[in-house]
């Protein structure tokens, strides 16, 4: 379990097999390990994949008292990548991951090979509305127990005593407030892109994800059916097939979005 200075921060990650490089952004409360162990077999035996800790999660120490915003996370990010020597990647973000990953896709188009967005649409409703309620710490340690004891185990011993139930706050409050980006900024995304969730999901209505779909310049759509925001685990099958369809398809484009990120490279230096 390595950890990495970026940012000013030393960020815990998780690593696995070889290839291209592929960086897996979890979403809120929950570490990337967690949240993608249903994806990670295939995925790992075709790339080699990289999961951060998001601040404040995990194994990455950061107060969320001193404040917690969307923007922070894609510095976070950009700076993991940097100093692990990746230049040109795959992207995949789940729920709060995957609004790093959009608004990341938003600063370096050019960087991204592919990118995939896992339960997460731009809008903000009903998603503020809906996390405020689920994300209330009172309410998953009357109803999720298991959830809470493995926030617990996960947050704490690194992040001190309770902080689950500060994080969840801080992350319901930034979807509150965060900028929203802009048609011009979705539409200047410009490498393969997957949209998935489920057709059950609260926080993403389908009409929502088609919406995403169709503002970057090159979007697909995957509608998961009988799953809701965890949409990772609830149809894993479905999931793992659409990305591994997805990956065989679009990699002559990603061959070539790395090979002319290289050459931009090479002129510049």
């Amino acid at each position: 379990m390595p950890t990495i200075r970026a940012n000013g921060l030393d960020i815990g990650y998780d690593e696995a097999g070889s290839g291209p490089p592929l960086v897996l952004l979890h979403g809120a409360g929950t570490p990337g390990q967690q949240t993608f162990d249903a994806l990670l077999p295939p995925l790992a035996a075709a790339f080699h994949v990289l999961m951060p800790d998001a601040r404040g999660h995990g194994r990455t120490r950061w107060n969320v008292n001193d404040g917690f915003e969307a923007g922070w996370l894609v510095d976070d990010a950009l700076a993991f990548v940097d100093a692990l020597g990746v230049s040109a990647f795959h992207l995949v973000g789940h729920s709060m991951g995957g609004m790093t990953a959009l608004e990341l896709a938003t600063r370096v188009p050019t960087r991204l090979l592919t990118l995939v967005l896992i339960s997460i649409v731009p809008d903000r409703e009903p998603r503020a509305s809906v996390a405020a309620r689920l994300l209330d710490a009172d309410r998953v340690a009357r109803d999720e127990p298991g959830w809470m004891a493995s926030m617990a185990r996960t947050h704490d011993p690194v992040q001190g005593e309770g902080a689950w139930r500060r994080l969840l706050r801080a992350v319901a409050d930034d979807v509150m407030t965060q900028p929203l980006l802009s048609p011009a900024e979705l539409h200047a995304i410009d490498p393969p892109t997957l949209v998935a969730c489920g057709d059950r999901d609260p926080l993403v209505p389908v009409a929502q994800a088609h919406a995403l779909s169709r503002s970057v310049r090159d979007g697909r759509l995957l509608v998961a059916p009988g799953a809701g925001h965890d949409v990772v685990h609830q149809r894993a099958d479905v999931v793992g097939a659409a990305l591994t369809a997805f990956y065989r398809s679009t990699a002559p484009v990603a061959d070539g979005r790395a090979d002319a990120f290289a050459g931009v490279q090479e002129v510049r230096s």
